[in-house]
């Protein structure tokens, strides 16, 4: 029997809220023993409500820890940092519109809601 190639992302998207490796890559974990930590920061792809811009990715808000649901009887948290984008033209600066990502089929209205209040 050939063994298929293990999808690793898939295999991870189980155990996350539904969609977010659409928009988040995963940068680090950490086994603490009683929790597991996952760290996520927002990909680089110019948001698509925004595509007509000529922004460039200016680093990050700050790191934010969400609690989401547990995995083998631990804890599990999310460090999530969300991407900040300039327009160099005149310095105003943009991020992913969460509510219209949450209208579609990607992620949860709930975490959409919530990444959206974390402005």
């Amino acid at each position: 029997m050939k063994h298929k190639a293990i999808d690793y992302k898939s295999v991870l998207s189980l155990f996350l809220p539904k969609g977010i490796l659409d928009y988040f890559d995963i940068v680090d974990y950490s086994d603490m023993g009683s929790y597991y930590i996952i760290c996520l920061e927002e990909s680089k792809s110019v948001p698509s409500e925004y595509s007509h811009l000529p922004l460039v990715s200016k680093g990050f808000y700050p790191e934010i820890t969400i609690t989401d649901f547990p995995a083998r009887d631990r804890t599990v948290y999310l460090r999530i940092k969300r991407r900040r984008w300039e327009d160099p033209r005149d310095g105003k600066t943009y991020s992913r519109n969460w509510q219209l990502v949450a209208e579609g089929t990607h992620i949860t209205k709930e975490f959409g809601a919530f990444l959206k209040e974390l402005r």
